[in-house]
């Protein structure tokens, strides 16, 4: 082997040995034990000195290639490579969906993280067998994994969780999982979270405007009930909750359709952009005045909502992403609620 190479195999642990391999040679590279730029074993050398097997041996290659640790010189074998990806940490970060809201998460955390972070998306578009994959290509690859879990069953509605992906989720060694906007999966273990409470969160916010719903009539929850990327059935149990504690009339519709029948002293509240955008050019087609004969609220911030004038009920998408940050950077094993807010523009 390499001068100063030591491939340190613990067979009593629950460690997968293609990961104690990876961890191996960077803190041998991280210690000075390792040079940049010096030889290292071959896999089939590595395979026979320390008595894996060669699959093994070949899956761990493969990681320290991708994350940039080693390189392979055909007709020569491996080196070490130059890299600061040792000194960093590195983090898979899953996101089911790649909507404007998801991707501010994403980056208010690389932003947080700073340059001693390196971040790698993946998504997964809600689909279990994709999630899956995903992280058992992975697992051991990375310092922190960051995981947003929200699926959709056949039938197109929202799950927070199956067996599968349980037994997935497992896999990942709890100190270094952080489940971020939705923790409703119940994983055992030491494991930091940041995460939304979709019941008592809508019910809480409606609550702050509850002086300017009084004097609509009608309060109508546009609930995409077979959207691709499907939202949690608690917003519609937050929303019911609320009407019904404080005696509103309410609806509650899968979409704005068109020749909506708009009665005044409505208030609609949207989830998707789509039906926000159709229900705007209705009320603007009748003449009707917003904020007075129609009501609007729509979930999740945007600058264009805000532009617009739009009531909001959303999370803090950036505190989301500074938390997550914060919480790998400190290395806290804690289960946060996220900021969740009520922000009235003129739209009721």
């Amino acid at each position: 082997m390499a001068q100063g190479f030591t491939i340190n195999i613990n067979e009593d642990s629950r460690i997968p040995k293609y990961k104690q391999i990876v961890d191996s040679m960077i803190n041998d590279i991280a210690g000075g034990r390792l040079k940049v730029g010096e030889k290292i074993p071959s896999i089939n050398e590595l395979s026979e000195a320390a008595y894996l097997s060669r699959d093994t041996v070949e899956k761990a290659y493969k990681i320290l290639k991708e994350r940039k640790v080693i390189i392979s010189v055909k007709g020569k074998g491996y080196y070490t490579a130059k890299t600061d990806l040792i000194s960093k940490i590195n983090v898979f970060f899953l996101i089911n969906k790649p909507s404007s809201y998801k991707m501010m998460i994403y980056n208010h955390f690389v932003n947080a993280m700073g340059v001693n972070a390196h971040v790698n998306l993946f998504i997964y578009h809600c689909e279990e067998s994709l999630f899956i994959n995903a992280i058992e290509k992975n697992i051991g690859a990375y310092n922190y994994y960051v995981i947003m879990p929200h699926f959709k069953d056949g039938d197109l509605n929202h799950v927070s969780f199956t067996p599968q992906v349980l037994k997935a989720i497992e896999m990942i060694p709890k100190d270094q999982l952080l489940m971020v906007d939705n923790a409703k999966p119940e994983i055992k273990g030491n494991y930091g979270a940041i995460y939304q409470d979709f019941k008592e969160d809508i019910f809480q916010a409606l609550e702050e405007g509850i002086e300017k719903l009084k004097k609509y009539d009608r309060l109508i929850l546009v609930y995409p009930s077979k959207s691709i990327h499907p939202y949690p059935m608690r917003i519609v149990h937050g929303f019911r909750f609320f009407c019904q504690k404080y005696d509103f009339d309410f609806e509650i519709l899968d979409e704005i359709y068109e020749d909506m029948e708009f009665e005044r002293k409505d208030v609609y509240i949207t989830i998707e952009e789509m039906d926000l955008v159709n229900l705007m050019r209705q009320i603007r087609a009748r003449n009707l005045t917003l904020g007075t004969d129609i009501g609007v609220i729509s979930y999740n911030e945007t600058p264009l909502k805000e532009l617009l004038g739009i009531t909001v009920i959303s999370t803090d998408f950036k505190a989301m992403g500074e938390t997550a940050a914060y919480m790998i950077l400190k290395n806290k094993k804690e289960r946060v609620k996220n900021v969740f807010k009520y922000i009235e523009r003129n739209s009721v």
